[in-house]
């Protein structure tokens, strides 16, 4: 870890044991100060902060098991990735078995699983029972996950162009990213809590920033649309077609991050597919 990265970790750490002492010796001068105003007073007041620190306790495993989940499924991404590389049967079998028991109760992945149970004995080939498993388990959940960005960015897109405030623009934009971060990581099993969830925001625009994420502005669009159309769009139409295409950035992004295995077998989902159907009536 980088001396940087230590002193951050030591100042975070000791600031949130000084705030905890501070919280706990607050609750218990209040506790203490209803004793001695009347008892039943003080057991109430002592029967809250029990309340108080056992809901605190749930919340904290929650989280902790929401993080969980999330290296769980990292570390399926990268073993997986590992087996297709060195072509390793017993490293695949692994993967594929801990694929299986994380979609065990997800009924969209059902007939998948079937068919993967009934094929895998006849696979000899790490890289081969990879992409056996990314046939079977994958397909269905990958298009869902097209279809949640592609519906996203339309929303986001209709909504910004006939917004009369860019304060709207933003705020649509933030809390359509958001939903649509969640709703992909809860379709391939992440179900982030909140510390999850900005574990996964940061991971998403890391993969954002790798990849040139952001950019947007009349060359983009003109990736998208063909050269030409892009001059002939109003400025609002415009500012509303450039919210639906990051959108839909932030969900492909989300989708690598969120999804147990690499693209090997299929296509990883690209802006066009996407993102393509807002310029459809621009088309036409």
């Amino acid at each position: 870890m980088p001396k940087r990265s230590k002193l951050a970790a030591l100042f975070w750490s000791s600031l949130g044991g000084l705030i905890s002492l501070g919280f706990g010796l607050g609750v218990t001068n209040v506790v203490e100060d209803l004793f001695a105003r009347n008892v039943w007073l003080g057991w109430f007041g002592a029967g809250l902060a029990a309340l108080f620190v056992l809901t605190l306790l749930v919340i904290l495993i929650r989280e902790l098991s929401a993080l969980r989940r999330l290296s769980k499924i990292d570390g399926l991404r990268a073993r997986a990735e590992d087996a297709l590389v060195q072509d390793d049967r017993h490293l695949a079998r692994s993967v594929v078995s801990d694929l299986e028991a994380l979609y065990a109760s997800n009924a969209r992945t059902a007939r998948g699983r079937a068919n993967l149970a009934r094929e895998r004995q006849s696979i000899i080939d790490g890289s081969d029972l990879i992409q056996l498993a990314e046939r079977e388990l994958m397909t269905g959940l990958d298009l869902e996950a097209r279809r949640l960005v592609a519906n996203a960015s339309k929303r986001v897109s209709v909504v910004t162009a006939i917004a009369p405030r860019a304060i709207i623009d933003i705020a649509m934009v933030a809390a359509t990213s958001i939903a649509l971060i969640r709703k992909i990581a809860d379709l391939y099993g992440g179900r982030p809590g909140t510390l999850g969830f900005f574990r996964l925001l940061r991971h998403v625009l890391t993969h954002l920033a790798v990849t040139g994420g952001m950019a947007a502005g009349e060359g983009f669009i003109d990736q998208i649309v063909g050269h030409g159309v892009a001059a002939k769009l109003s400025a609002r139409l415009g500012e509303g077609i450039i919210n639906g295409i990051l959108t839909a950035r932030i969900g492909l992004a989300t989708i690598a991050v969120c999804r147990p295995l690499p693209f090997a077998a299929r296509p990883a989902p690209t802006l066009r597919e996407v993102a393509g159907g807002l310029f459809d009536k621009n088309k036409d």
